[in-house]
């Protein structure tokens, strides 16, 4: 049997492996998938860059408001497209659906290369630098194997390169985790789930105790006085910005957009569940409902967590908290020299849990990939008894593995923030075009605030989009230069695949 030619799909279509593919994510799991991939370490971490670019209080929430506000946006307009085909695939599958089978193949090509796995990579890393709080022999620089450092390439704007290539007891932990919650994964849906719902749990509870704490015994009343009693610091009409070198309105709004780099990432992965919507229960209803509820909780606990900094530490502190663990300078603030302990214990929580959401979900775009005949033919194929994606997940756990080896992982991820954006802003260009398109196709849940919200998403996500092109090059033209070299992939495997049609 050859691979089947890539053809334009119909939402009708009916795939009989989408239909071997076992439901066995209801409500509560499809919930904690959606929580439980939002969150990792970036909660505990970013907040420190944000508030050295907005350096202002204010500033630091709104540029977490204006994530919360964009991702609950995209994921409510999300569910429409969830509920109208709940297929393995997702976003894959609506970009394929809505504007053709390339853009698709471009997300997945991008998802594949880059996103996924190099978010897989940085989380398990993550790990594996929190874990050696506790073990310190496990470090990134206590080497079992180095290959090679790479010196610093300048191209532009962009530097790449400037990064060792070897086996270190840091990114060894990282690759032990990614491949055990692989091959769990692969023993069915059910356990990956059981696995999701109790470490959702566990970093959901972990979150709150922060926030709790920090309200409850953590108020430093000098940093409440410094931050709360200027709140608005900087935010003057003749505000300047020295990170883009503007001042007033269109300063803020400029600083806000630069800071979208680390408030969208770690908000991101929020639709996870849409790639795992062929096994998920009355997805109609599950899939709609996971999104608003998981994107809502999840904005809801950041913010909180934010104002909690700021009334722990004075904004300088966060701004020089040491190697950006904003979390854990709060922990130290309340709890002395044990806090440092207690946050790489729910940073241990948090990412385990996150990896394995990412995981388990990830596999899912490649497996509808190959369907199509535009990924690895095998990818398609699934466990025999366990009627998972093994394939899938094999080829997913070799590429992250090899990522976290080459160091590359933390270059690639700052160069994808903006091709995110770009795919969730053509995603949403496709609900647009399939209401046009397919009138008539069941739609069981419509977007809410439609057209007018996700009409406001595509606005903002593209001011967001050209602010970073203007002002952070060197994170931009390389994530744009990956999604573009997908264009001749494409039609090379298109054209191989058309040559070996089924016969």
């Amino acid at each position: 049997m050859g691979i089947q030619t890539p053809v334009q799909p119909s939402t009708s279509k009916s795939y009989s492996q989408d239909q071997e593919l076992v439901k066995g994510l209801g409500l509560t799991s499809a919930t904690a998938l959606v929580m439980g991939s939002m969150i990792g370490s970036g909660i505990f971490i970013v907040s420190a860059d944000i508030a050295r670019l907005v350096n202002s209080p204010a500033l630091l929430i709104v540029a977490w408001a204006v994530a919360g506000f964009m991702t609950v946006v995209a994921a409510v307009s999300y569910g429409e497209l969830a509920a109208m085909m709940p297929k393995a695939g997702g976003q894959y599958v609506y970009l394929r659906e809505s504007l053709g089978p390339l853009w698709g193949f471009l997300y997945g090509w991008t998802f594949f290369l880059v996103i996924q796995c190099g978010t897989i990579a940085a989380v398990g890393v993550a790990f594996g630098k929190f874990m050696g709080v506790f073990f310190p022999g496990i470090s990134s620089t206590t080497w079992i194997l180095h290959l090679y450092k790479v010196p610093p390439i300048p191209i532009g704007p962009m530097m790449l390169g400037n990064m060792d290539v070897g086996l270190n007891t840091q990114n060894l932990v990282a690759i032990m985790t990614i491949v055990l919650l692989s091959i769990v994964n692969i023993y069915g849906i059910r356990l990956g789930a059981i696995i999701q719902d109790i470490f959702t749990f566990a970093k959901i509870a972990a979150l709150a105790f922060v926030v709790l704490i920090g309200i409850a015994v953590g108020r430093n009343h000098e940093a409440i006085a410094a931050n709360f009693g200027n709140f608005w610091q900087n935010t003057g009409s003749d505000a300047f910005f020295p990170a883009v070198g503007l001042g007033g309105l269109l300063g803020m709004v400029v600083i806000v957009g630069v800071a979208q780099v680390g408030s969208l990432f770690s908000a991101d992965a929020w639709n996870s569940v849409t790639f795992t919507a062929a096994e998920v229960k009355n997805p109609q209803r599950n899939l709609p409902l996971s999104l608003a509820v998981g994107t809502g909780a999840v904005i809801g606990f950041y913010i909180l967590a934010n104002f909690v900094y700021l009334m722990v530490l004075p904004l300088a502190g966060i701004q020089h908290a040491p190697e950006d663990r904003v979390g854990t300078a709060v922990m130290q603030q309340i709890f002395g020299g044990a806090g440092a302990g207690l946050m790489a214990l729910l940073v241990l929580i948090s990412t385990f849990g996150c990896n394995n959401g990412l995981i388990l979900s990830g596999a899912r775009v490649y497996y509808a990939m190959a369907k199509d005949g535009l990924f690895f033919k095998p990818v398609a194929r699934l466990h025999p008894k366990y009627k998972t994606p093994a394939v899938s997940l094999i080829v997913q756990m070799i590429w992250t593995s090899v990522l976290c080896l080459s160091g590359s992982y933390g270059q690639l991820l700052d160069y994808t923030m903006f091709a995110v954006l770009i795919f969730y802003i053509l995603t949403l260009v496709g609900l647009f075009i399939l209401r046009r398109t397919q009138p008539d196709a069941p739609r069981p849940y419509k977007a809410f605030g439609y057209p007018v919200l996700p009409a406001i998403y595509i606005l903002m996500a593209v001011i967001i989009d050209i602010v970073l092109l203007i002002y952070k090059p060197q994170y931009t033209w390389p994530g744009l230069i990956i999604v573009l070299l997908g264009i001749p992939v494409y039609y090379i495997w298109s054209r191989g695949s058309s040559a070996t049609t089924a016969v």
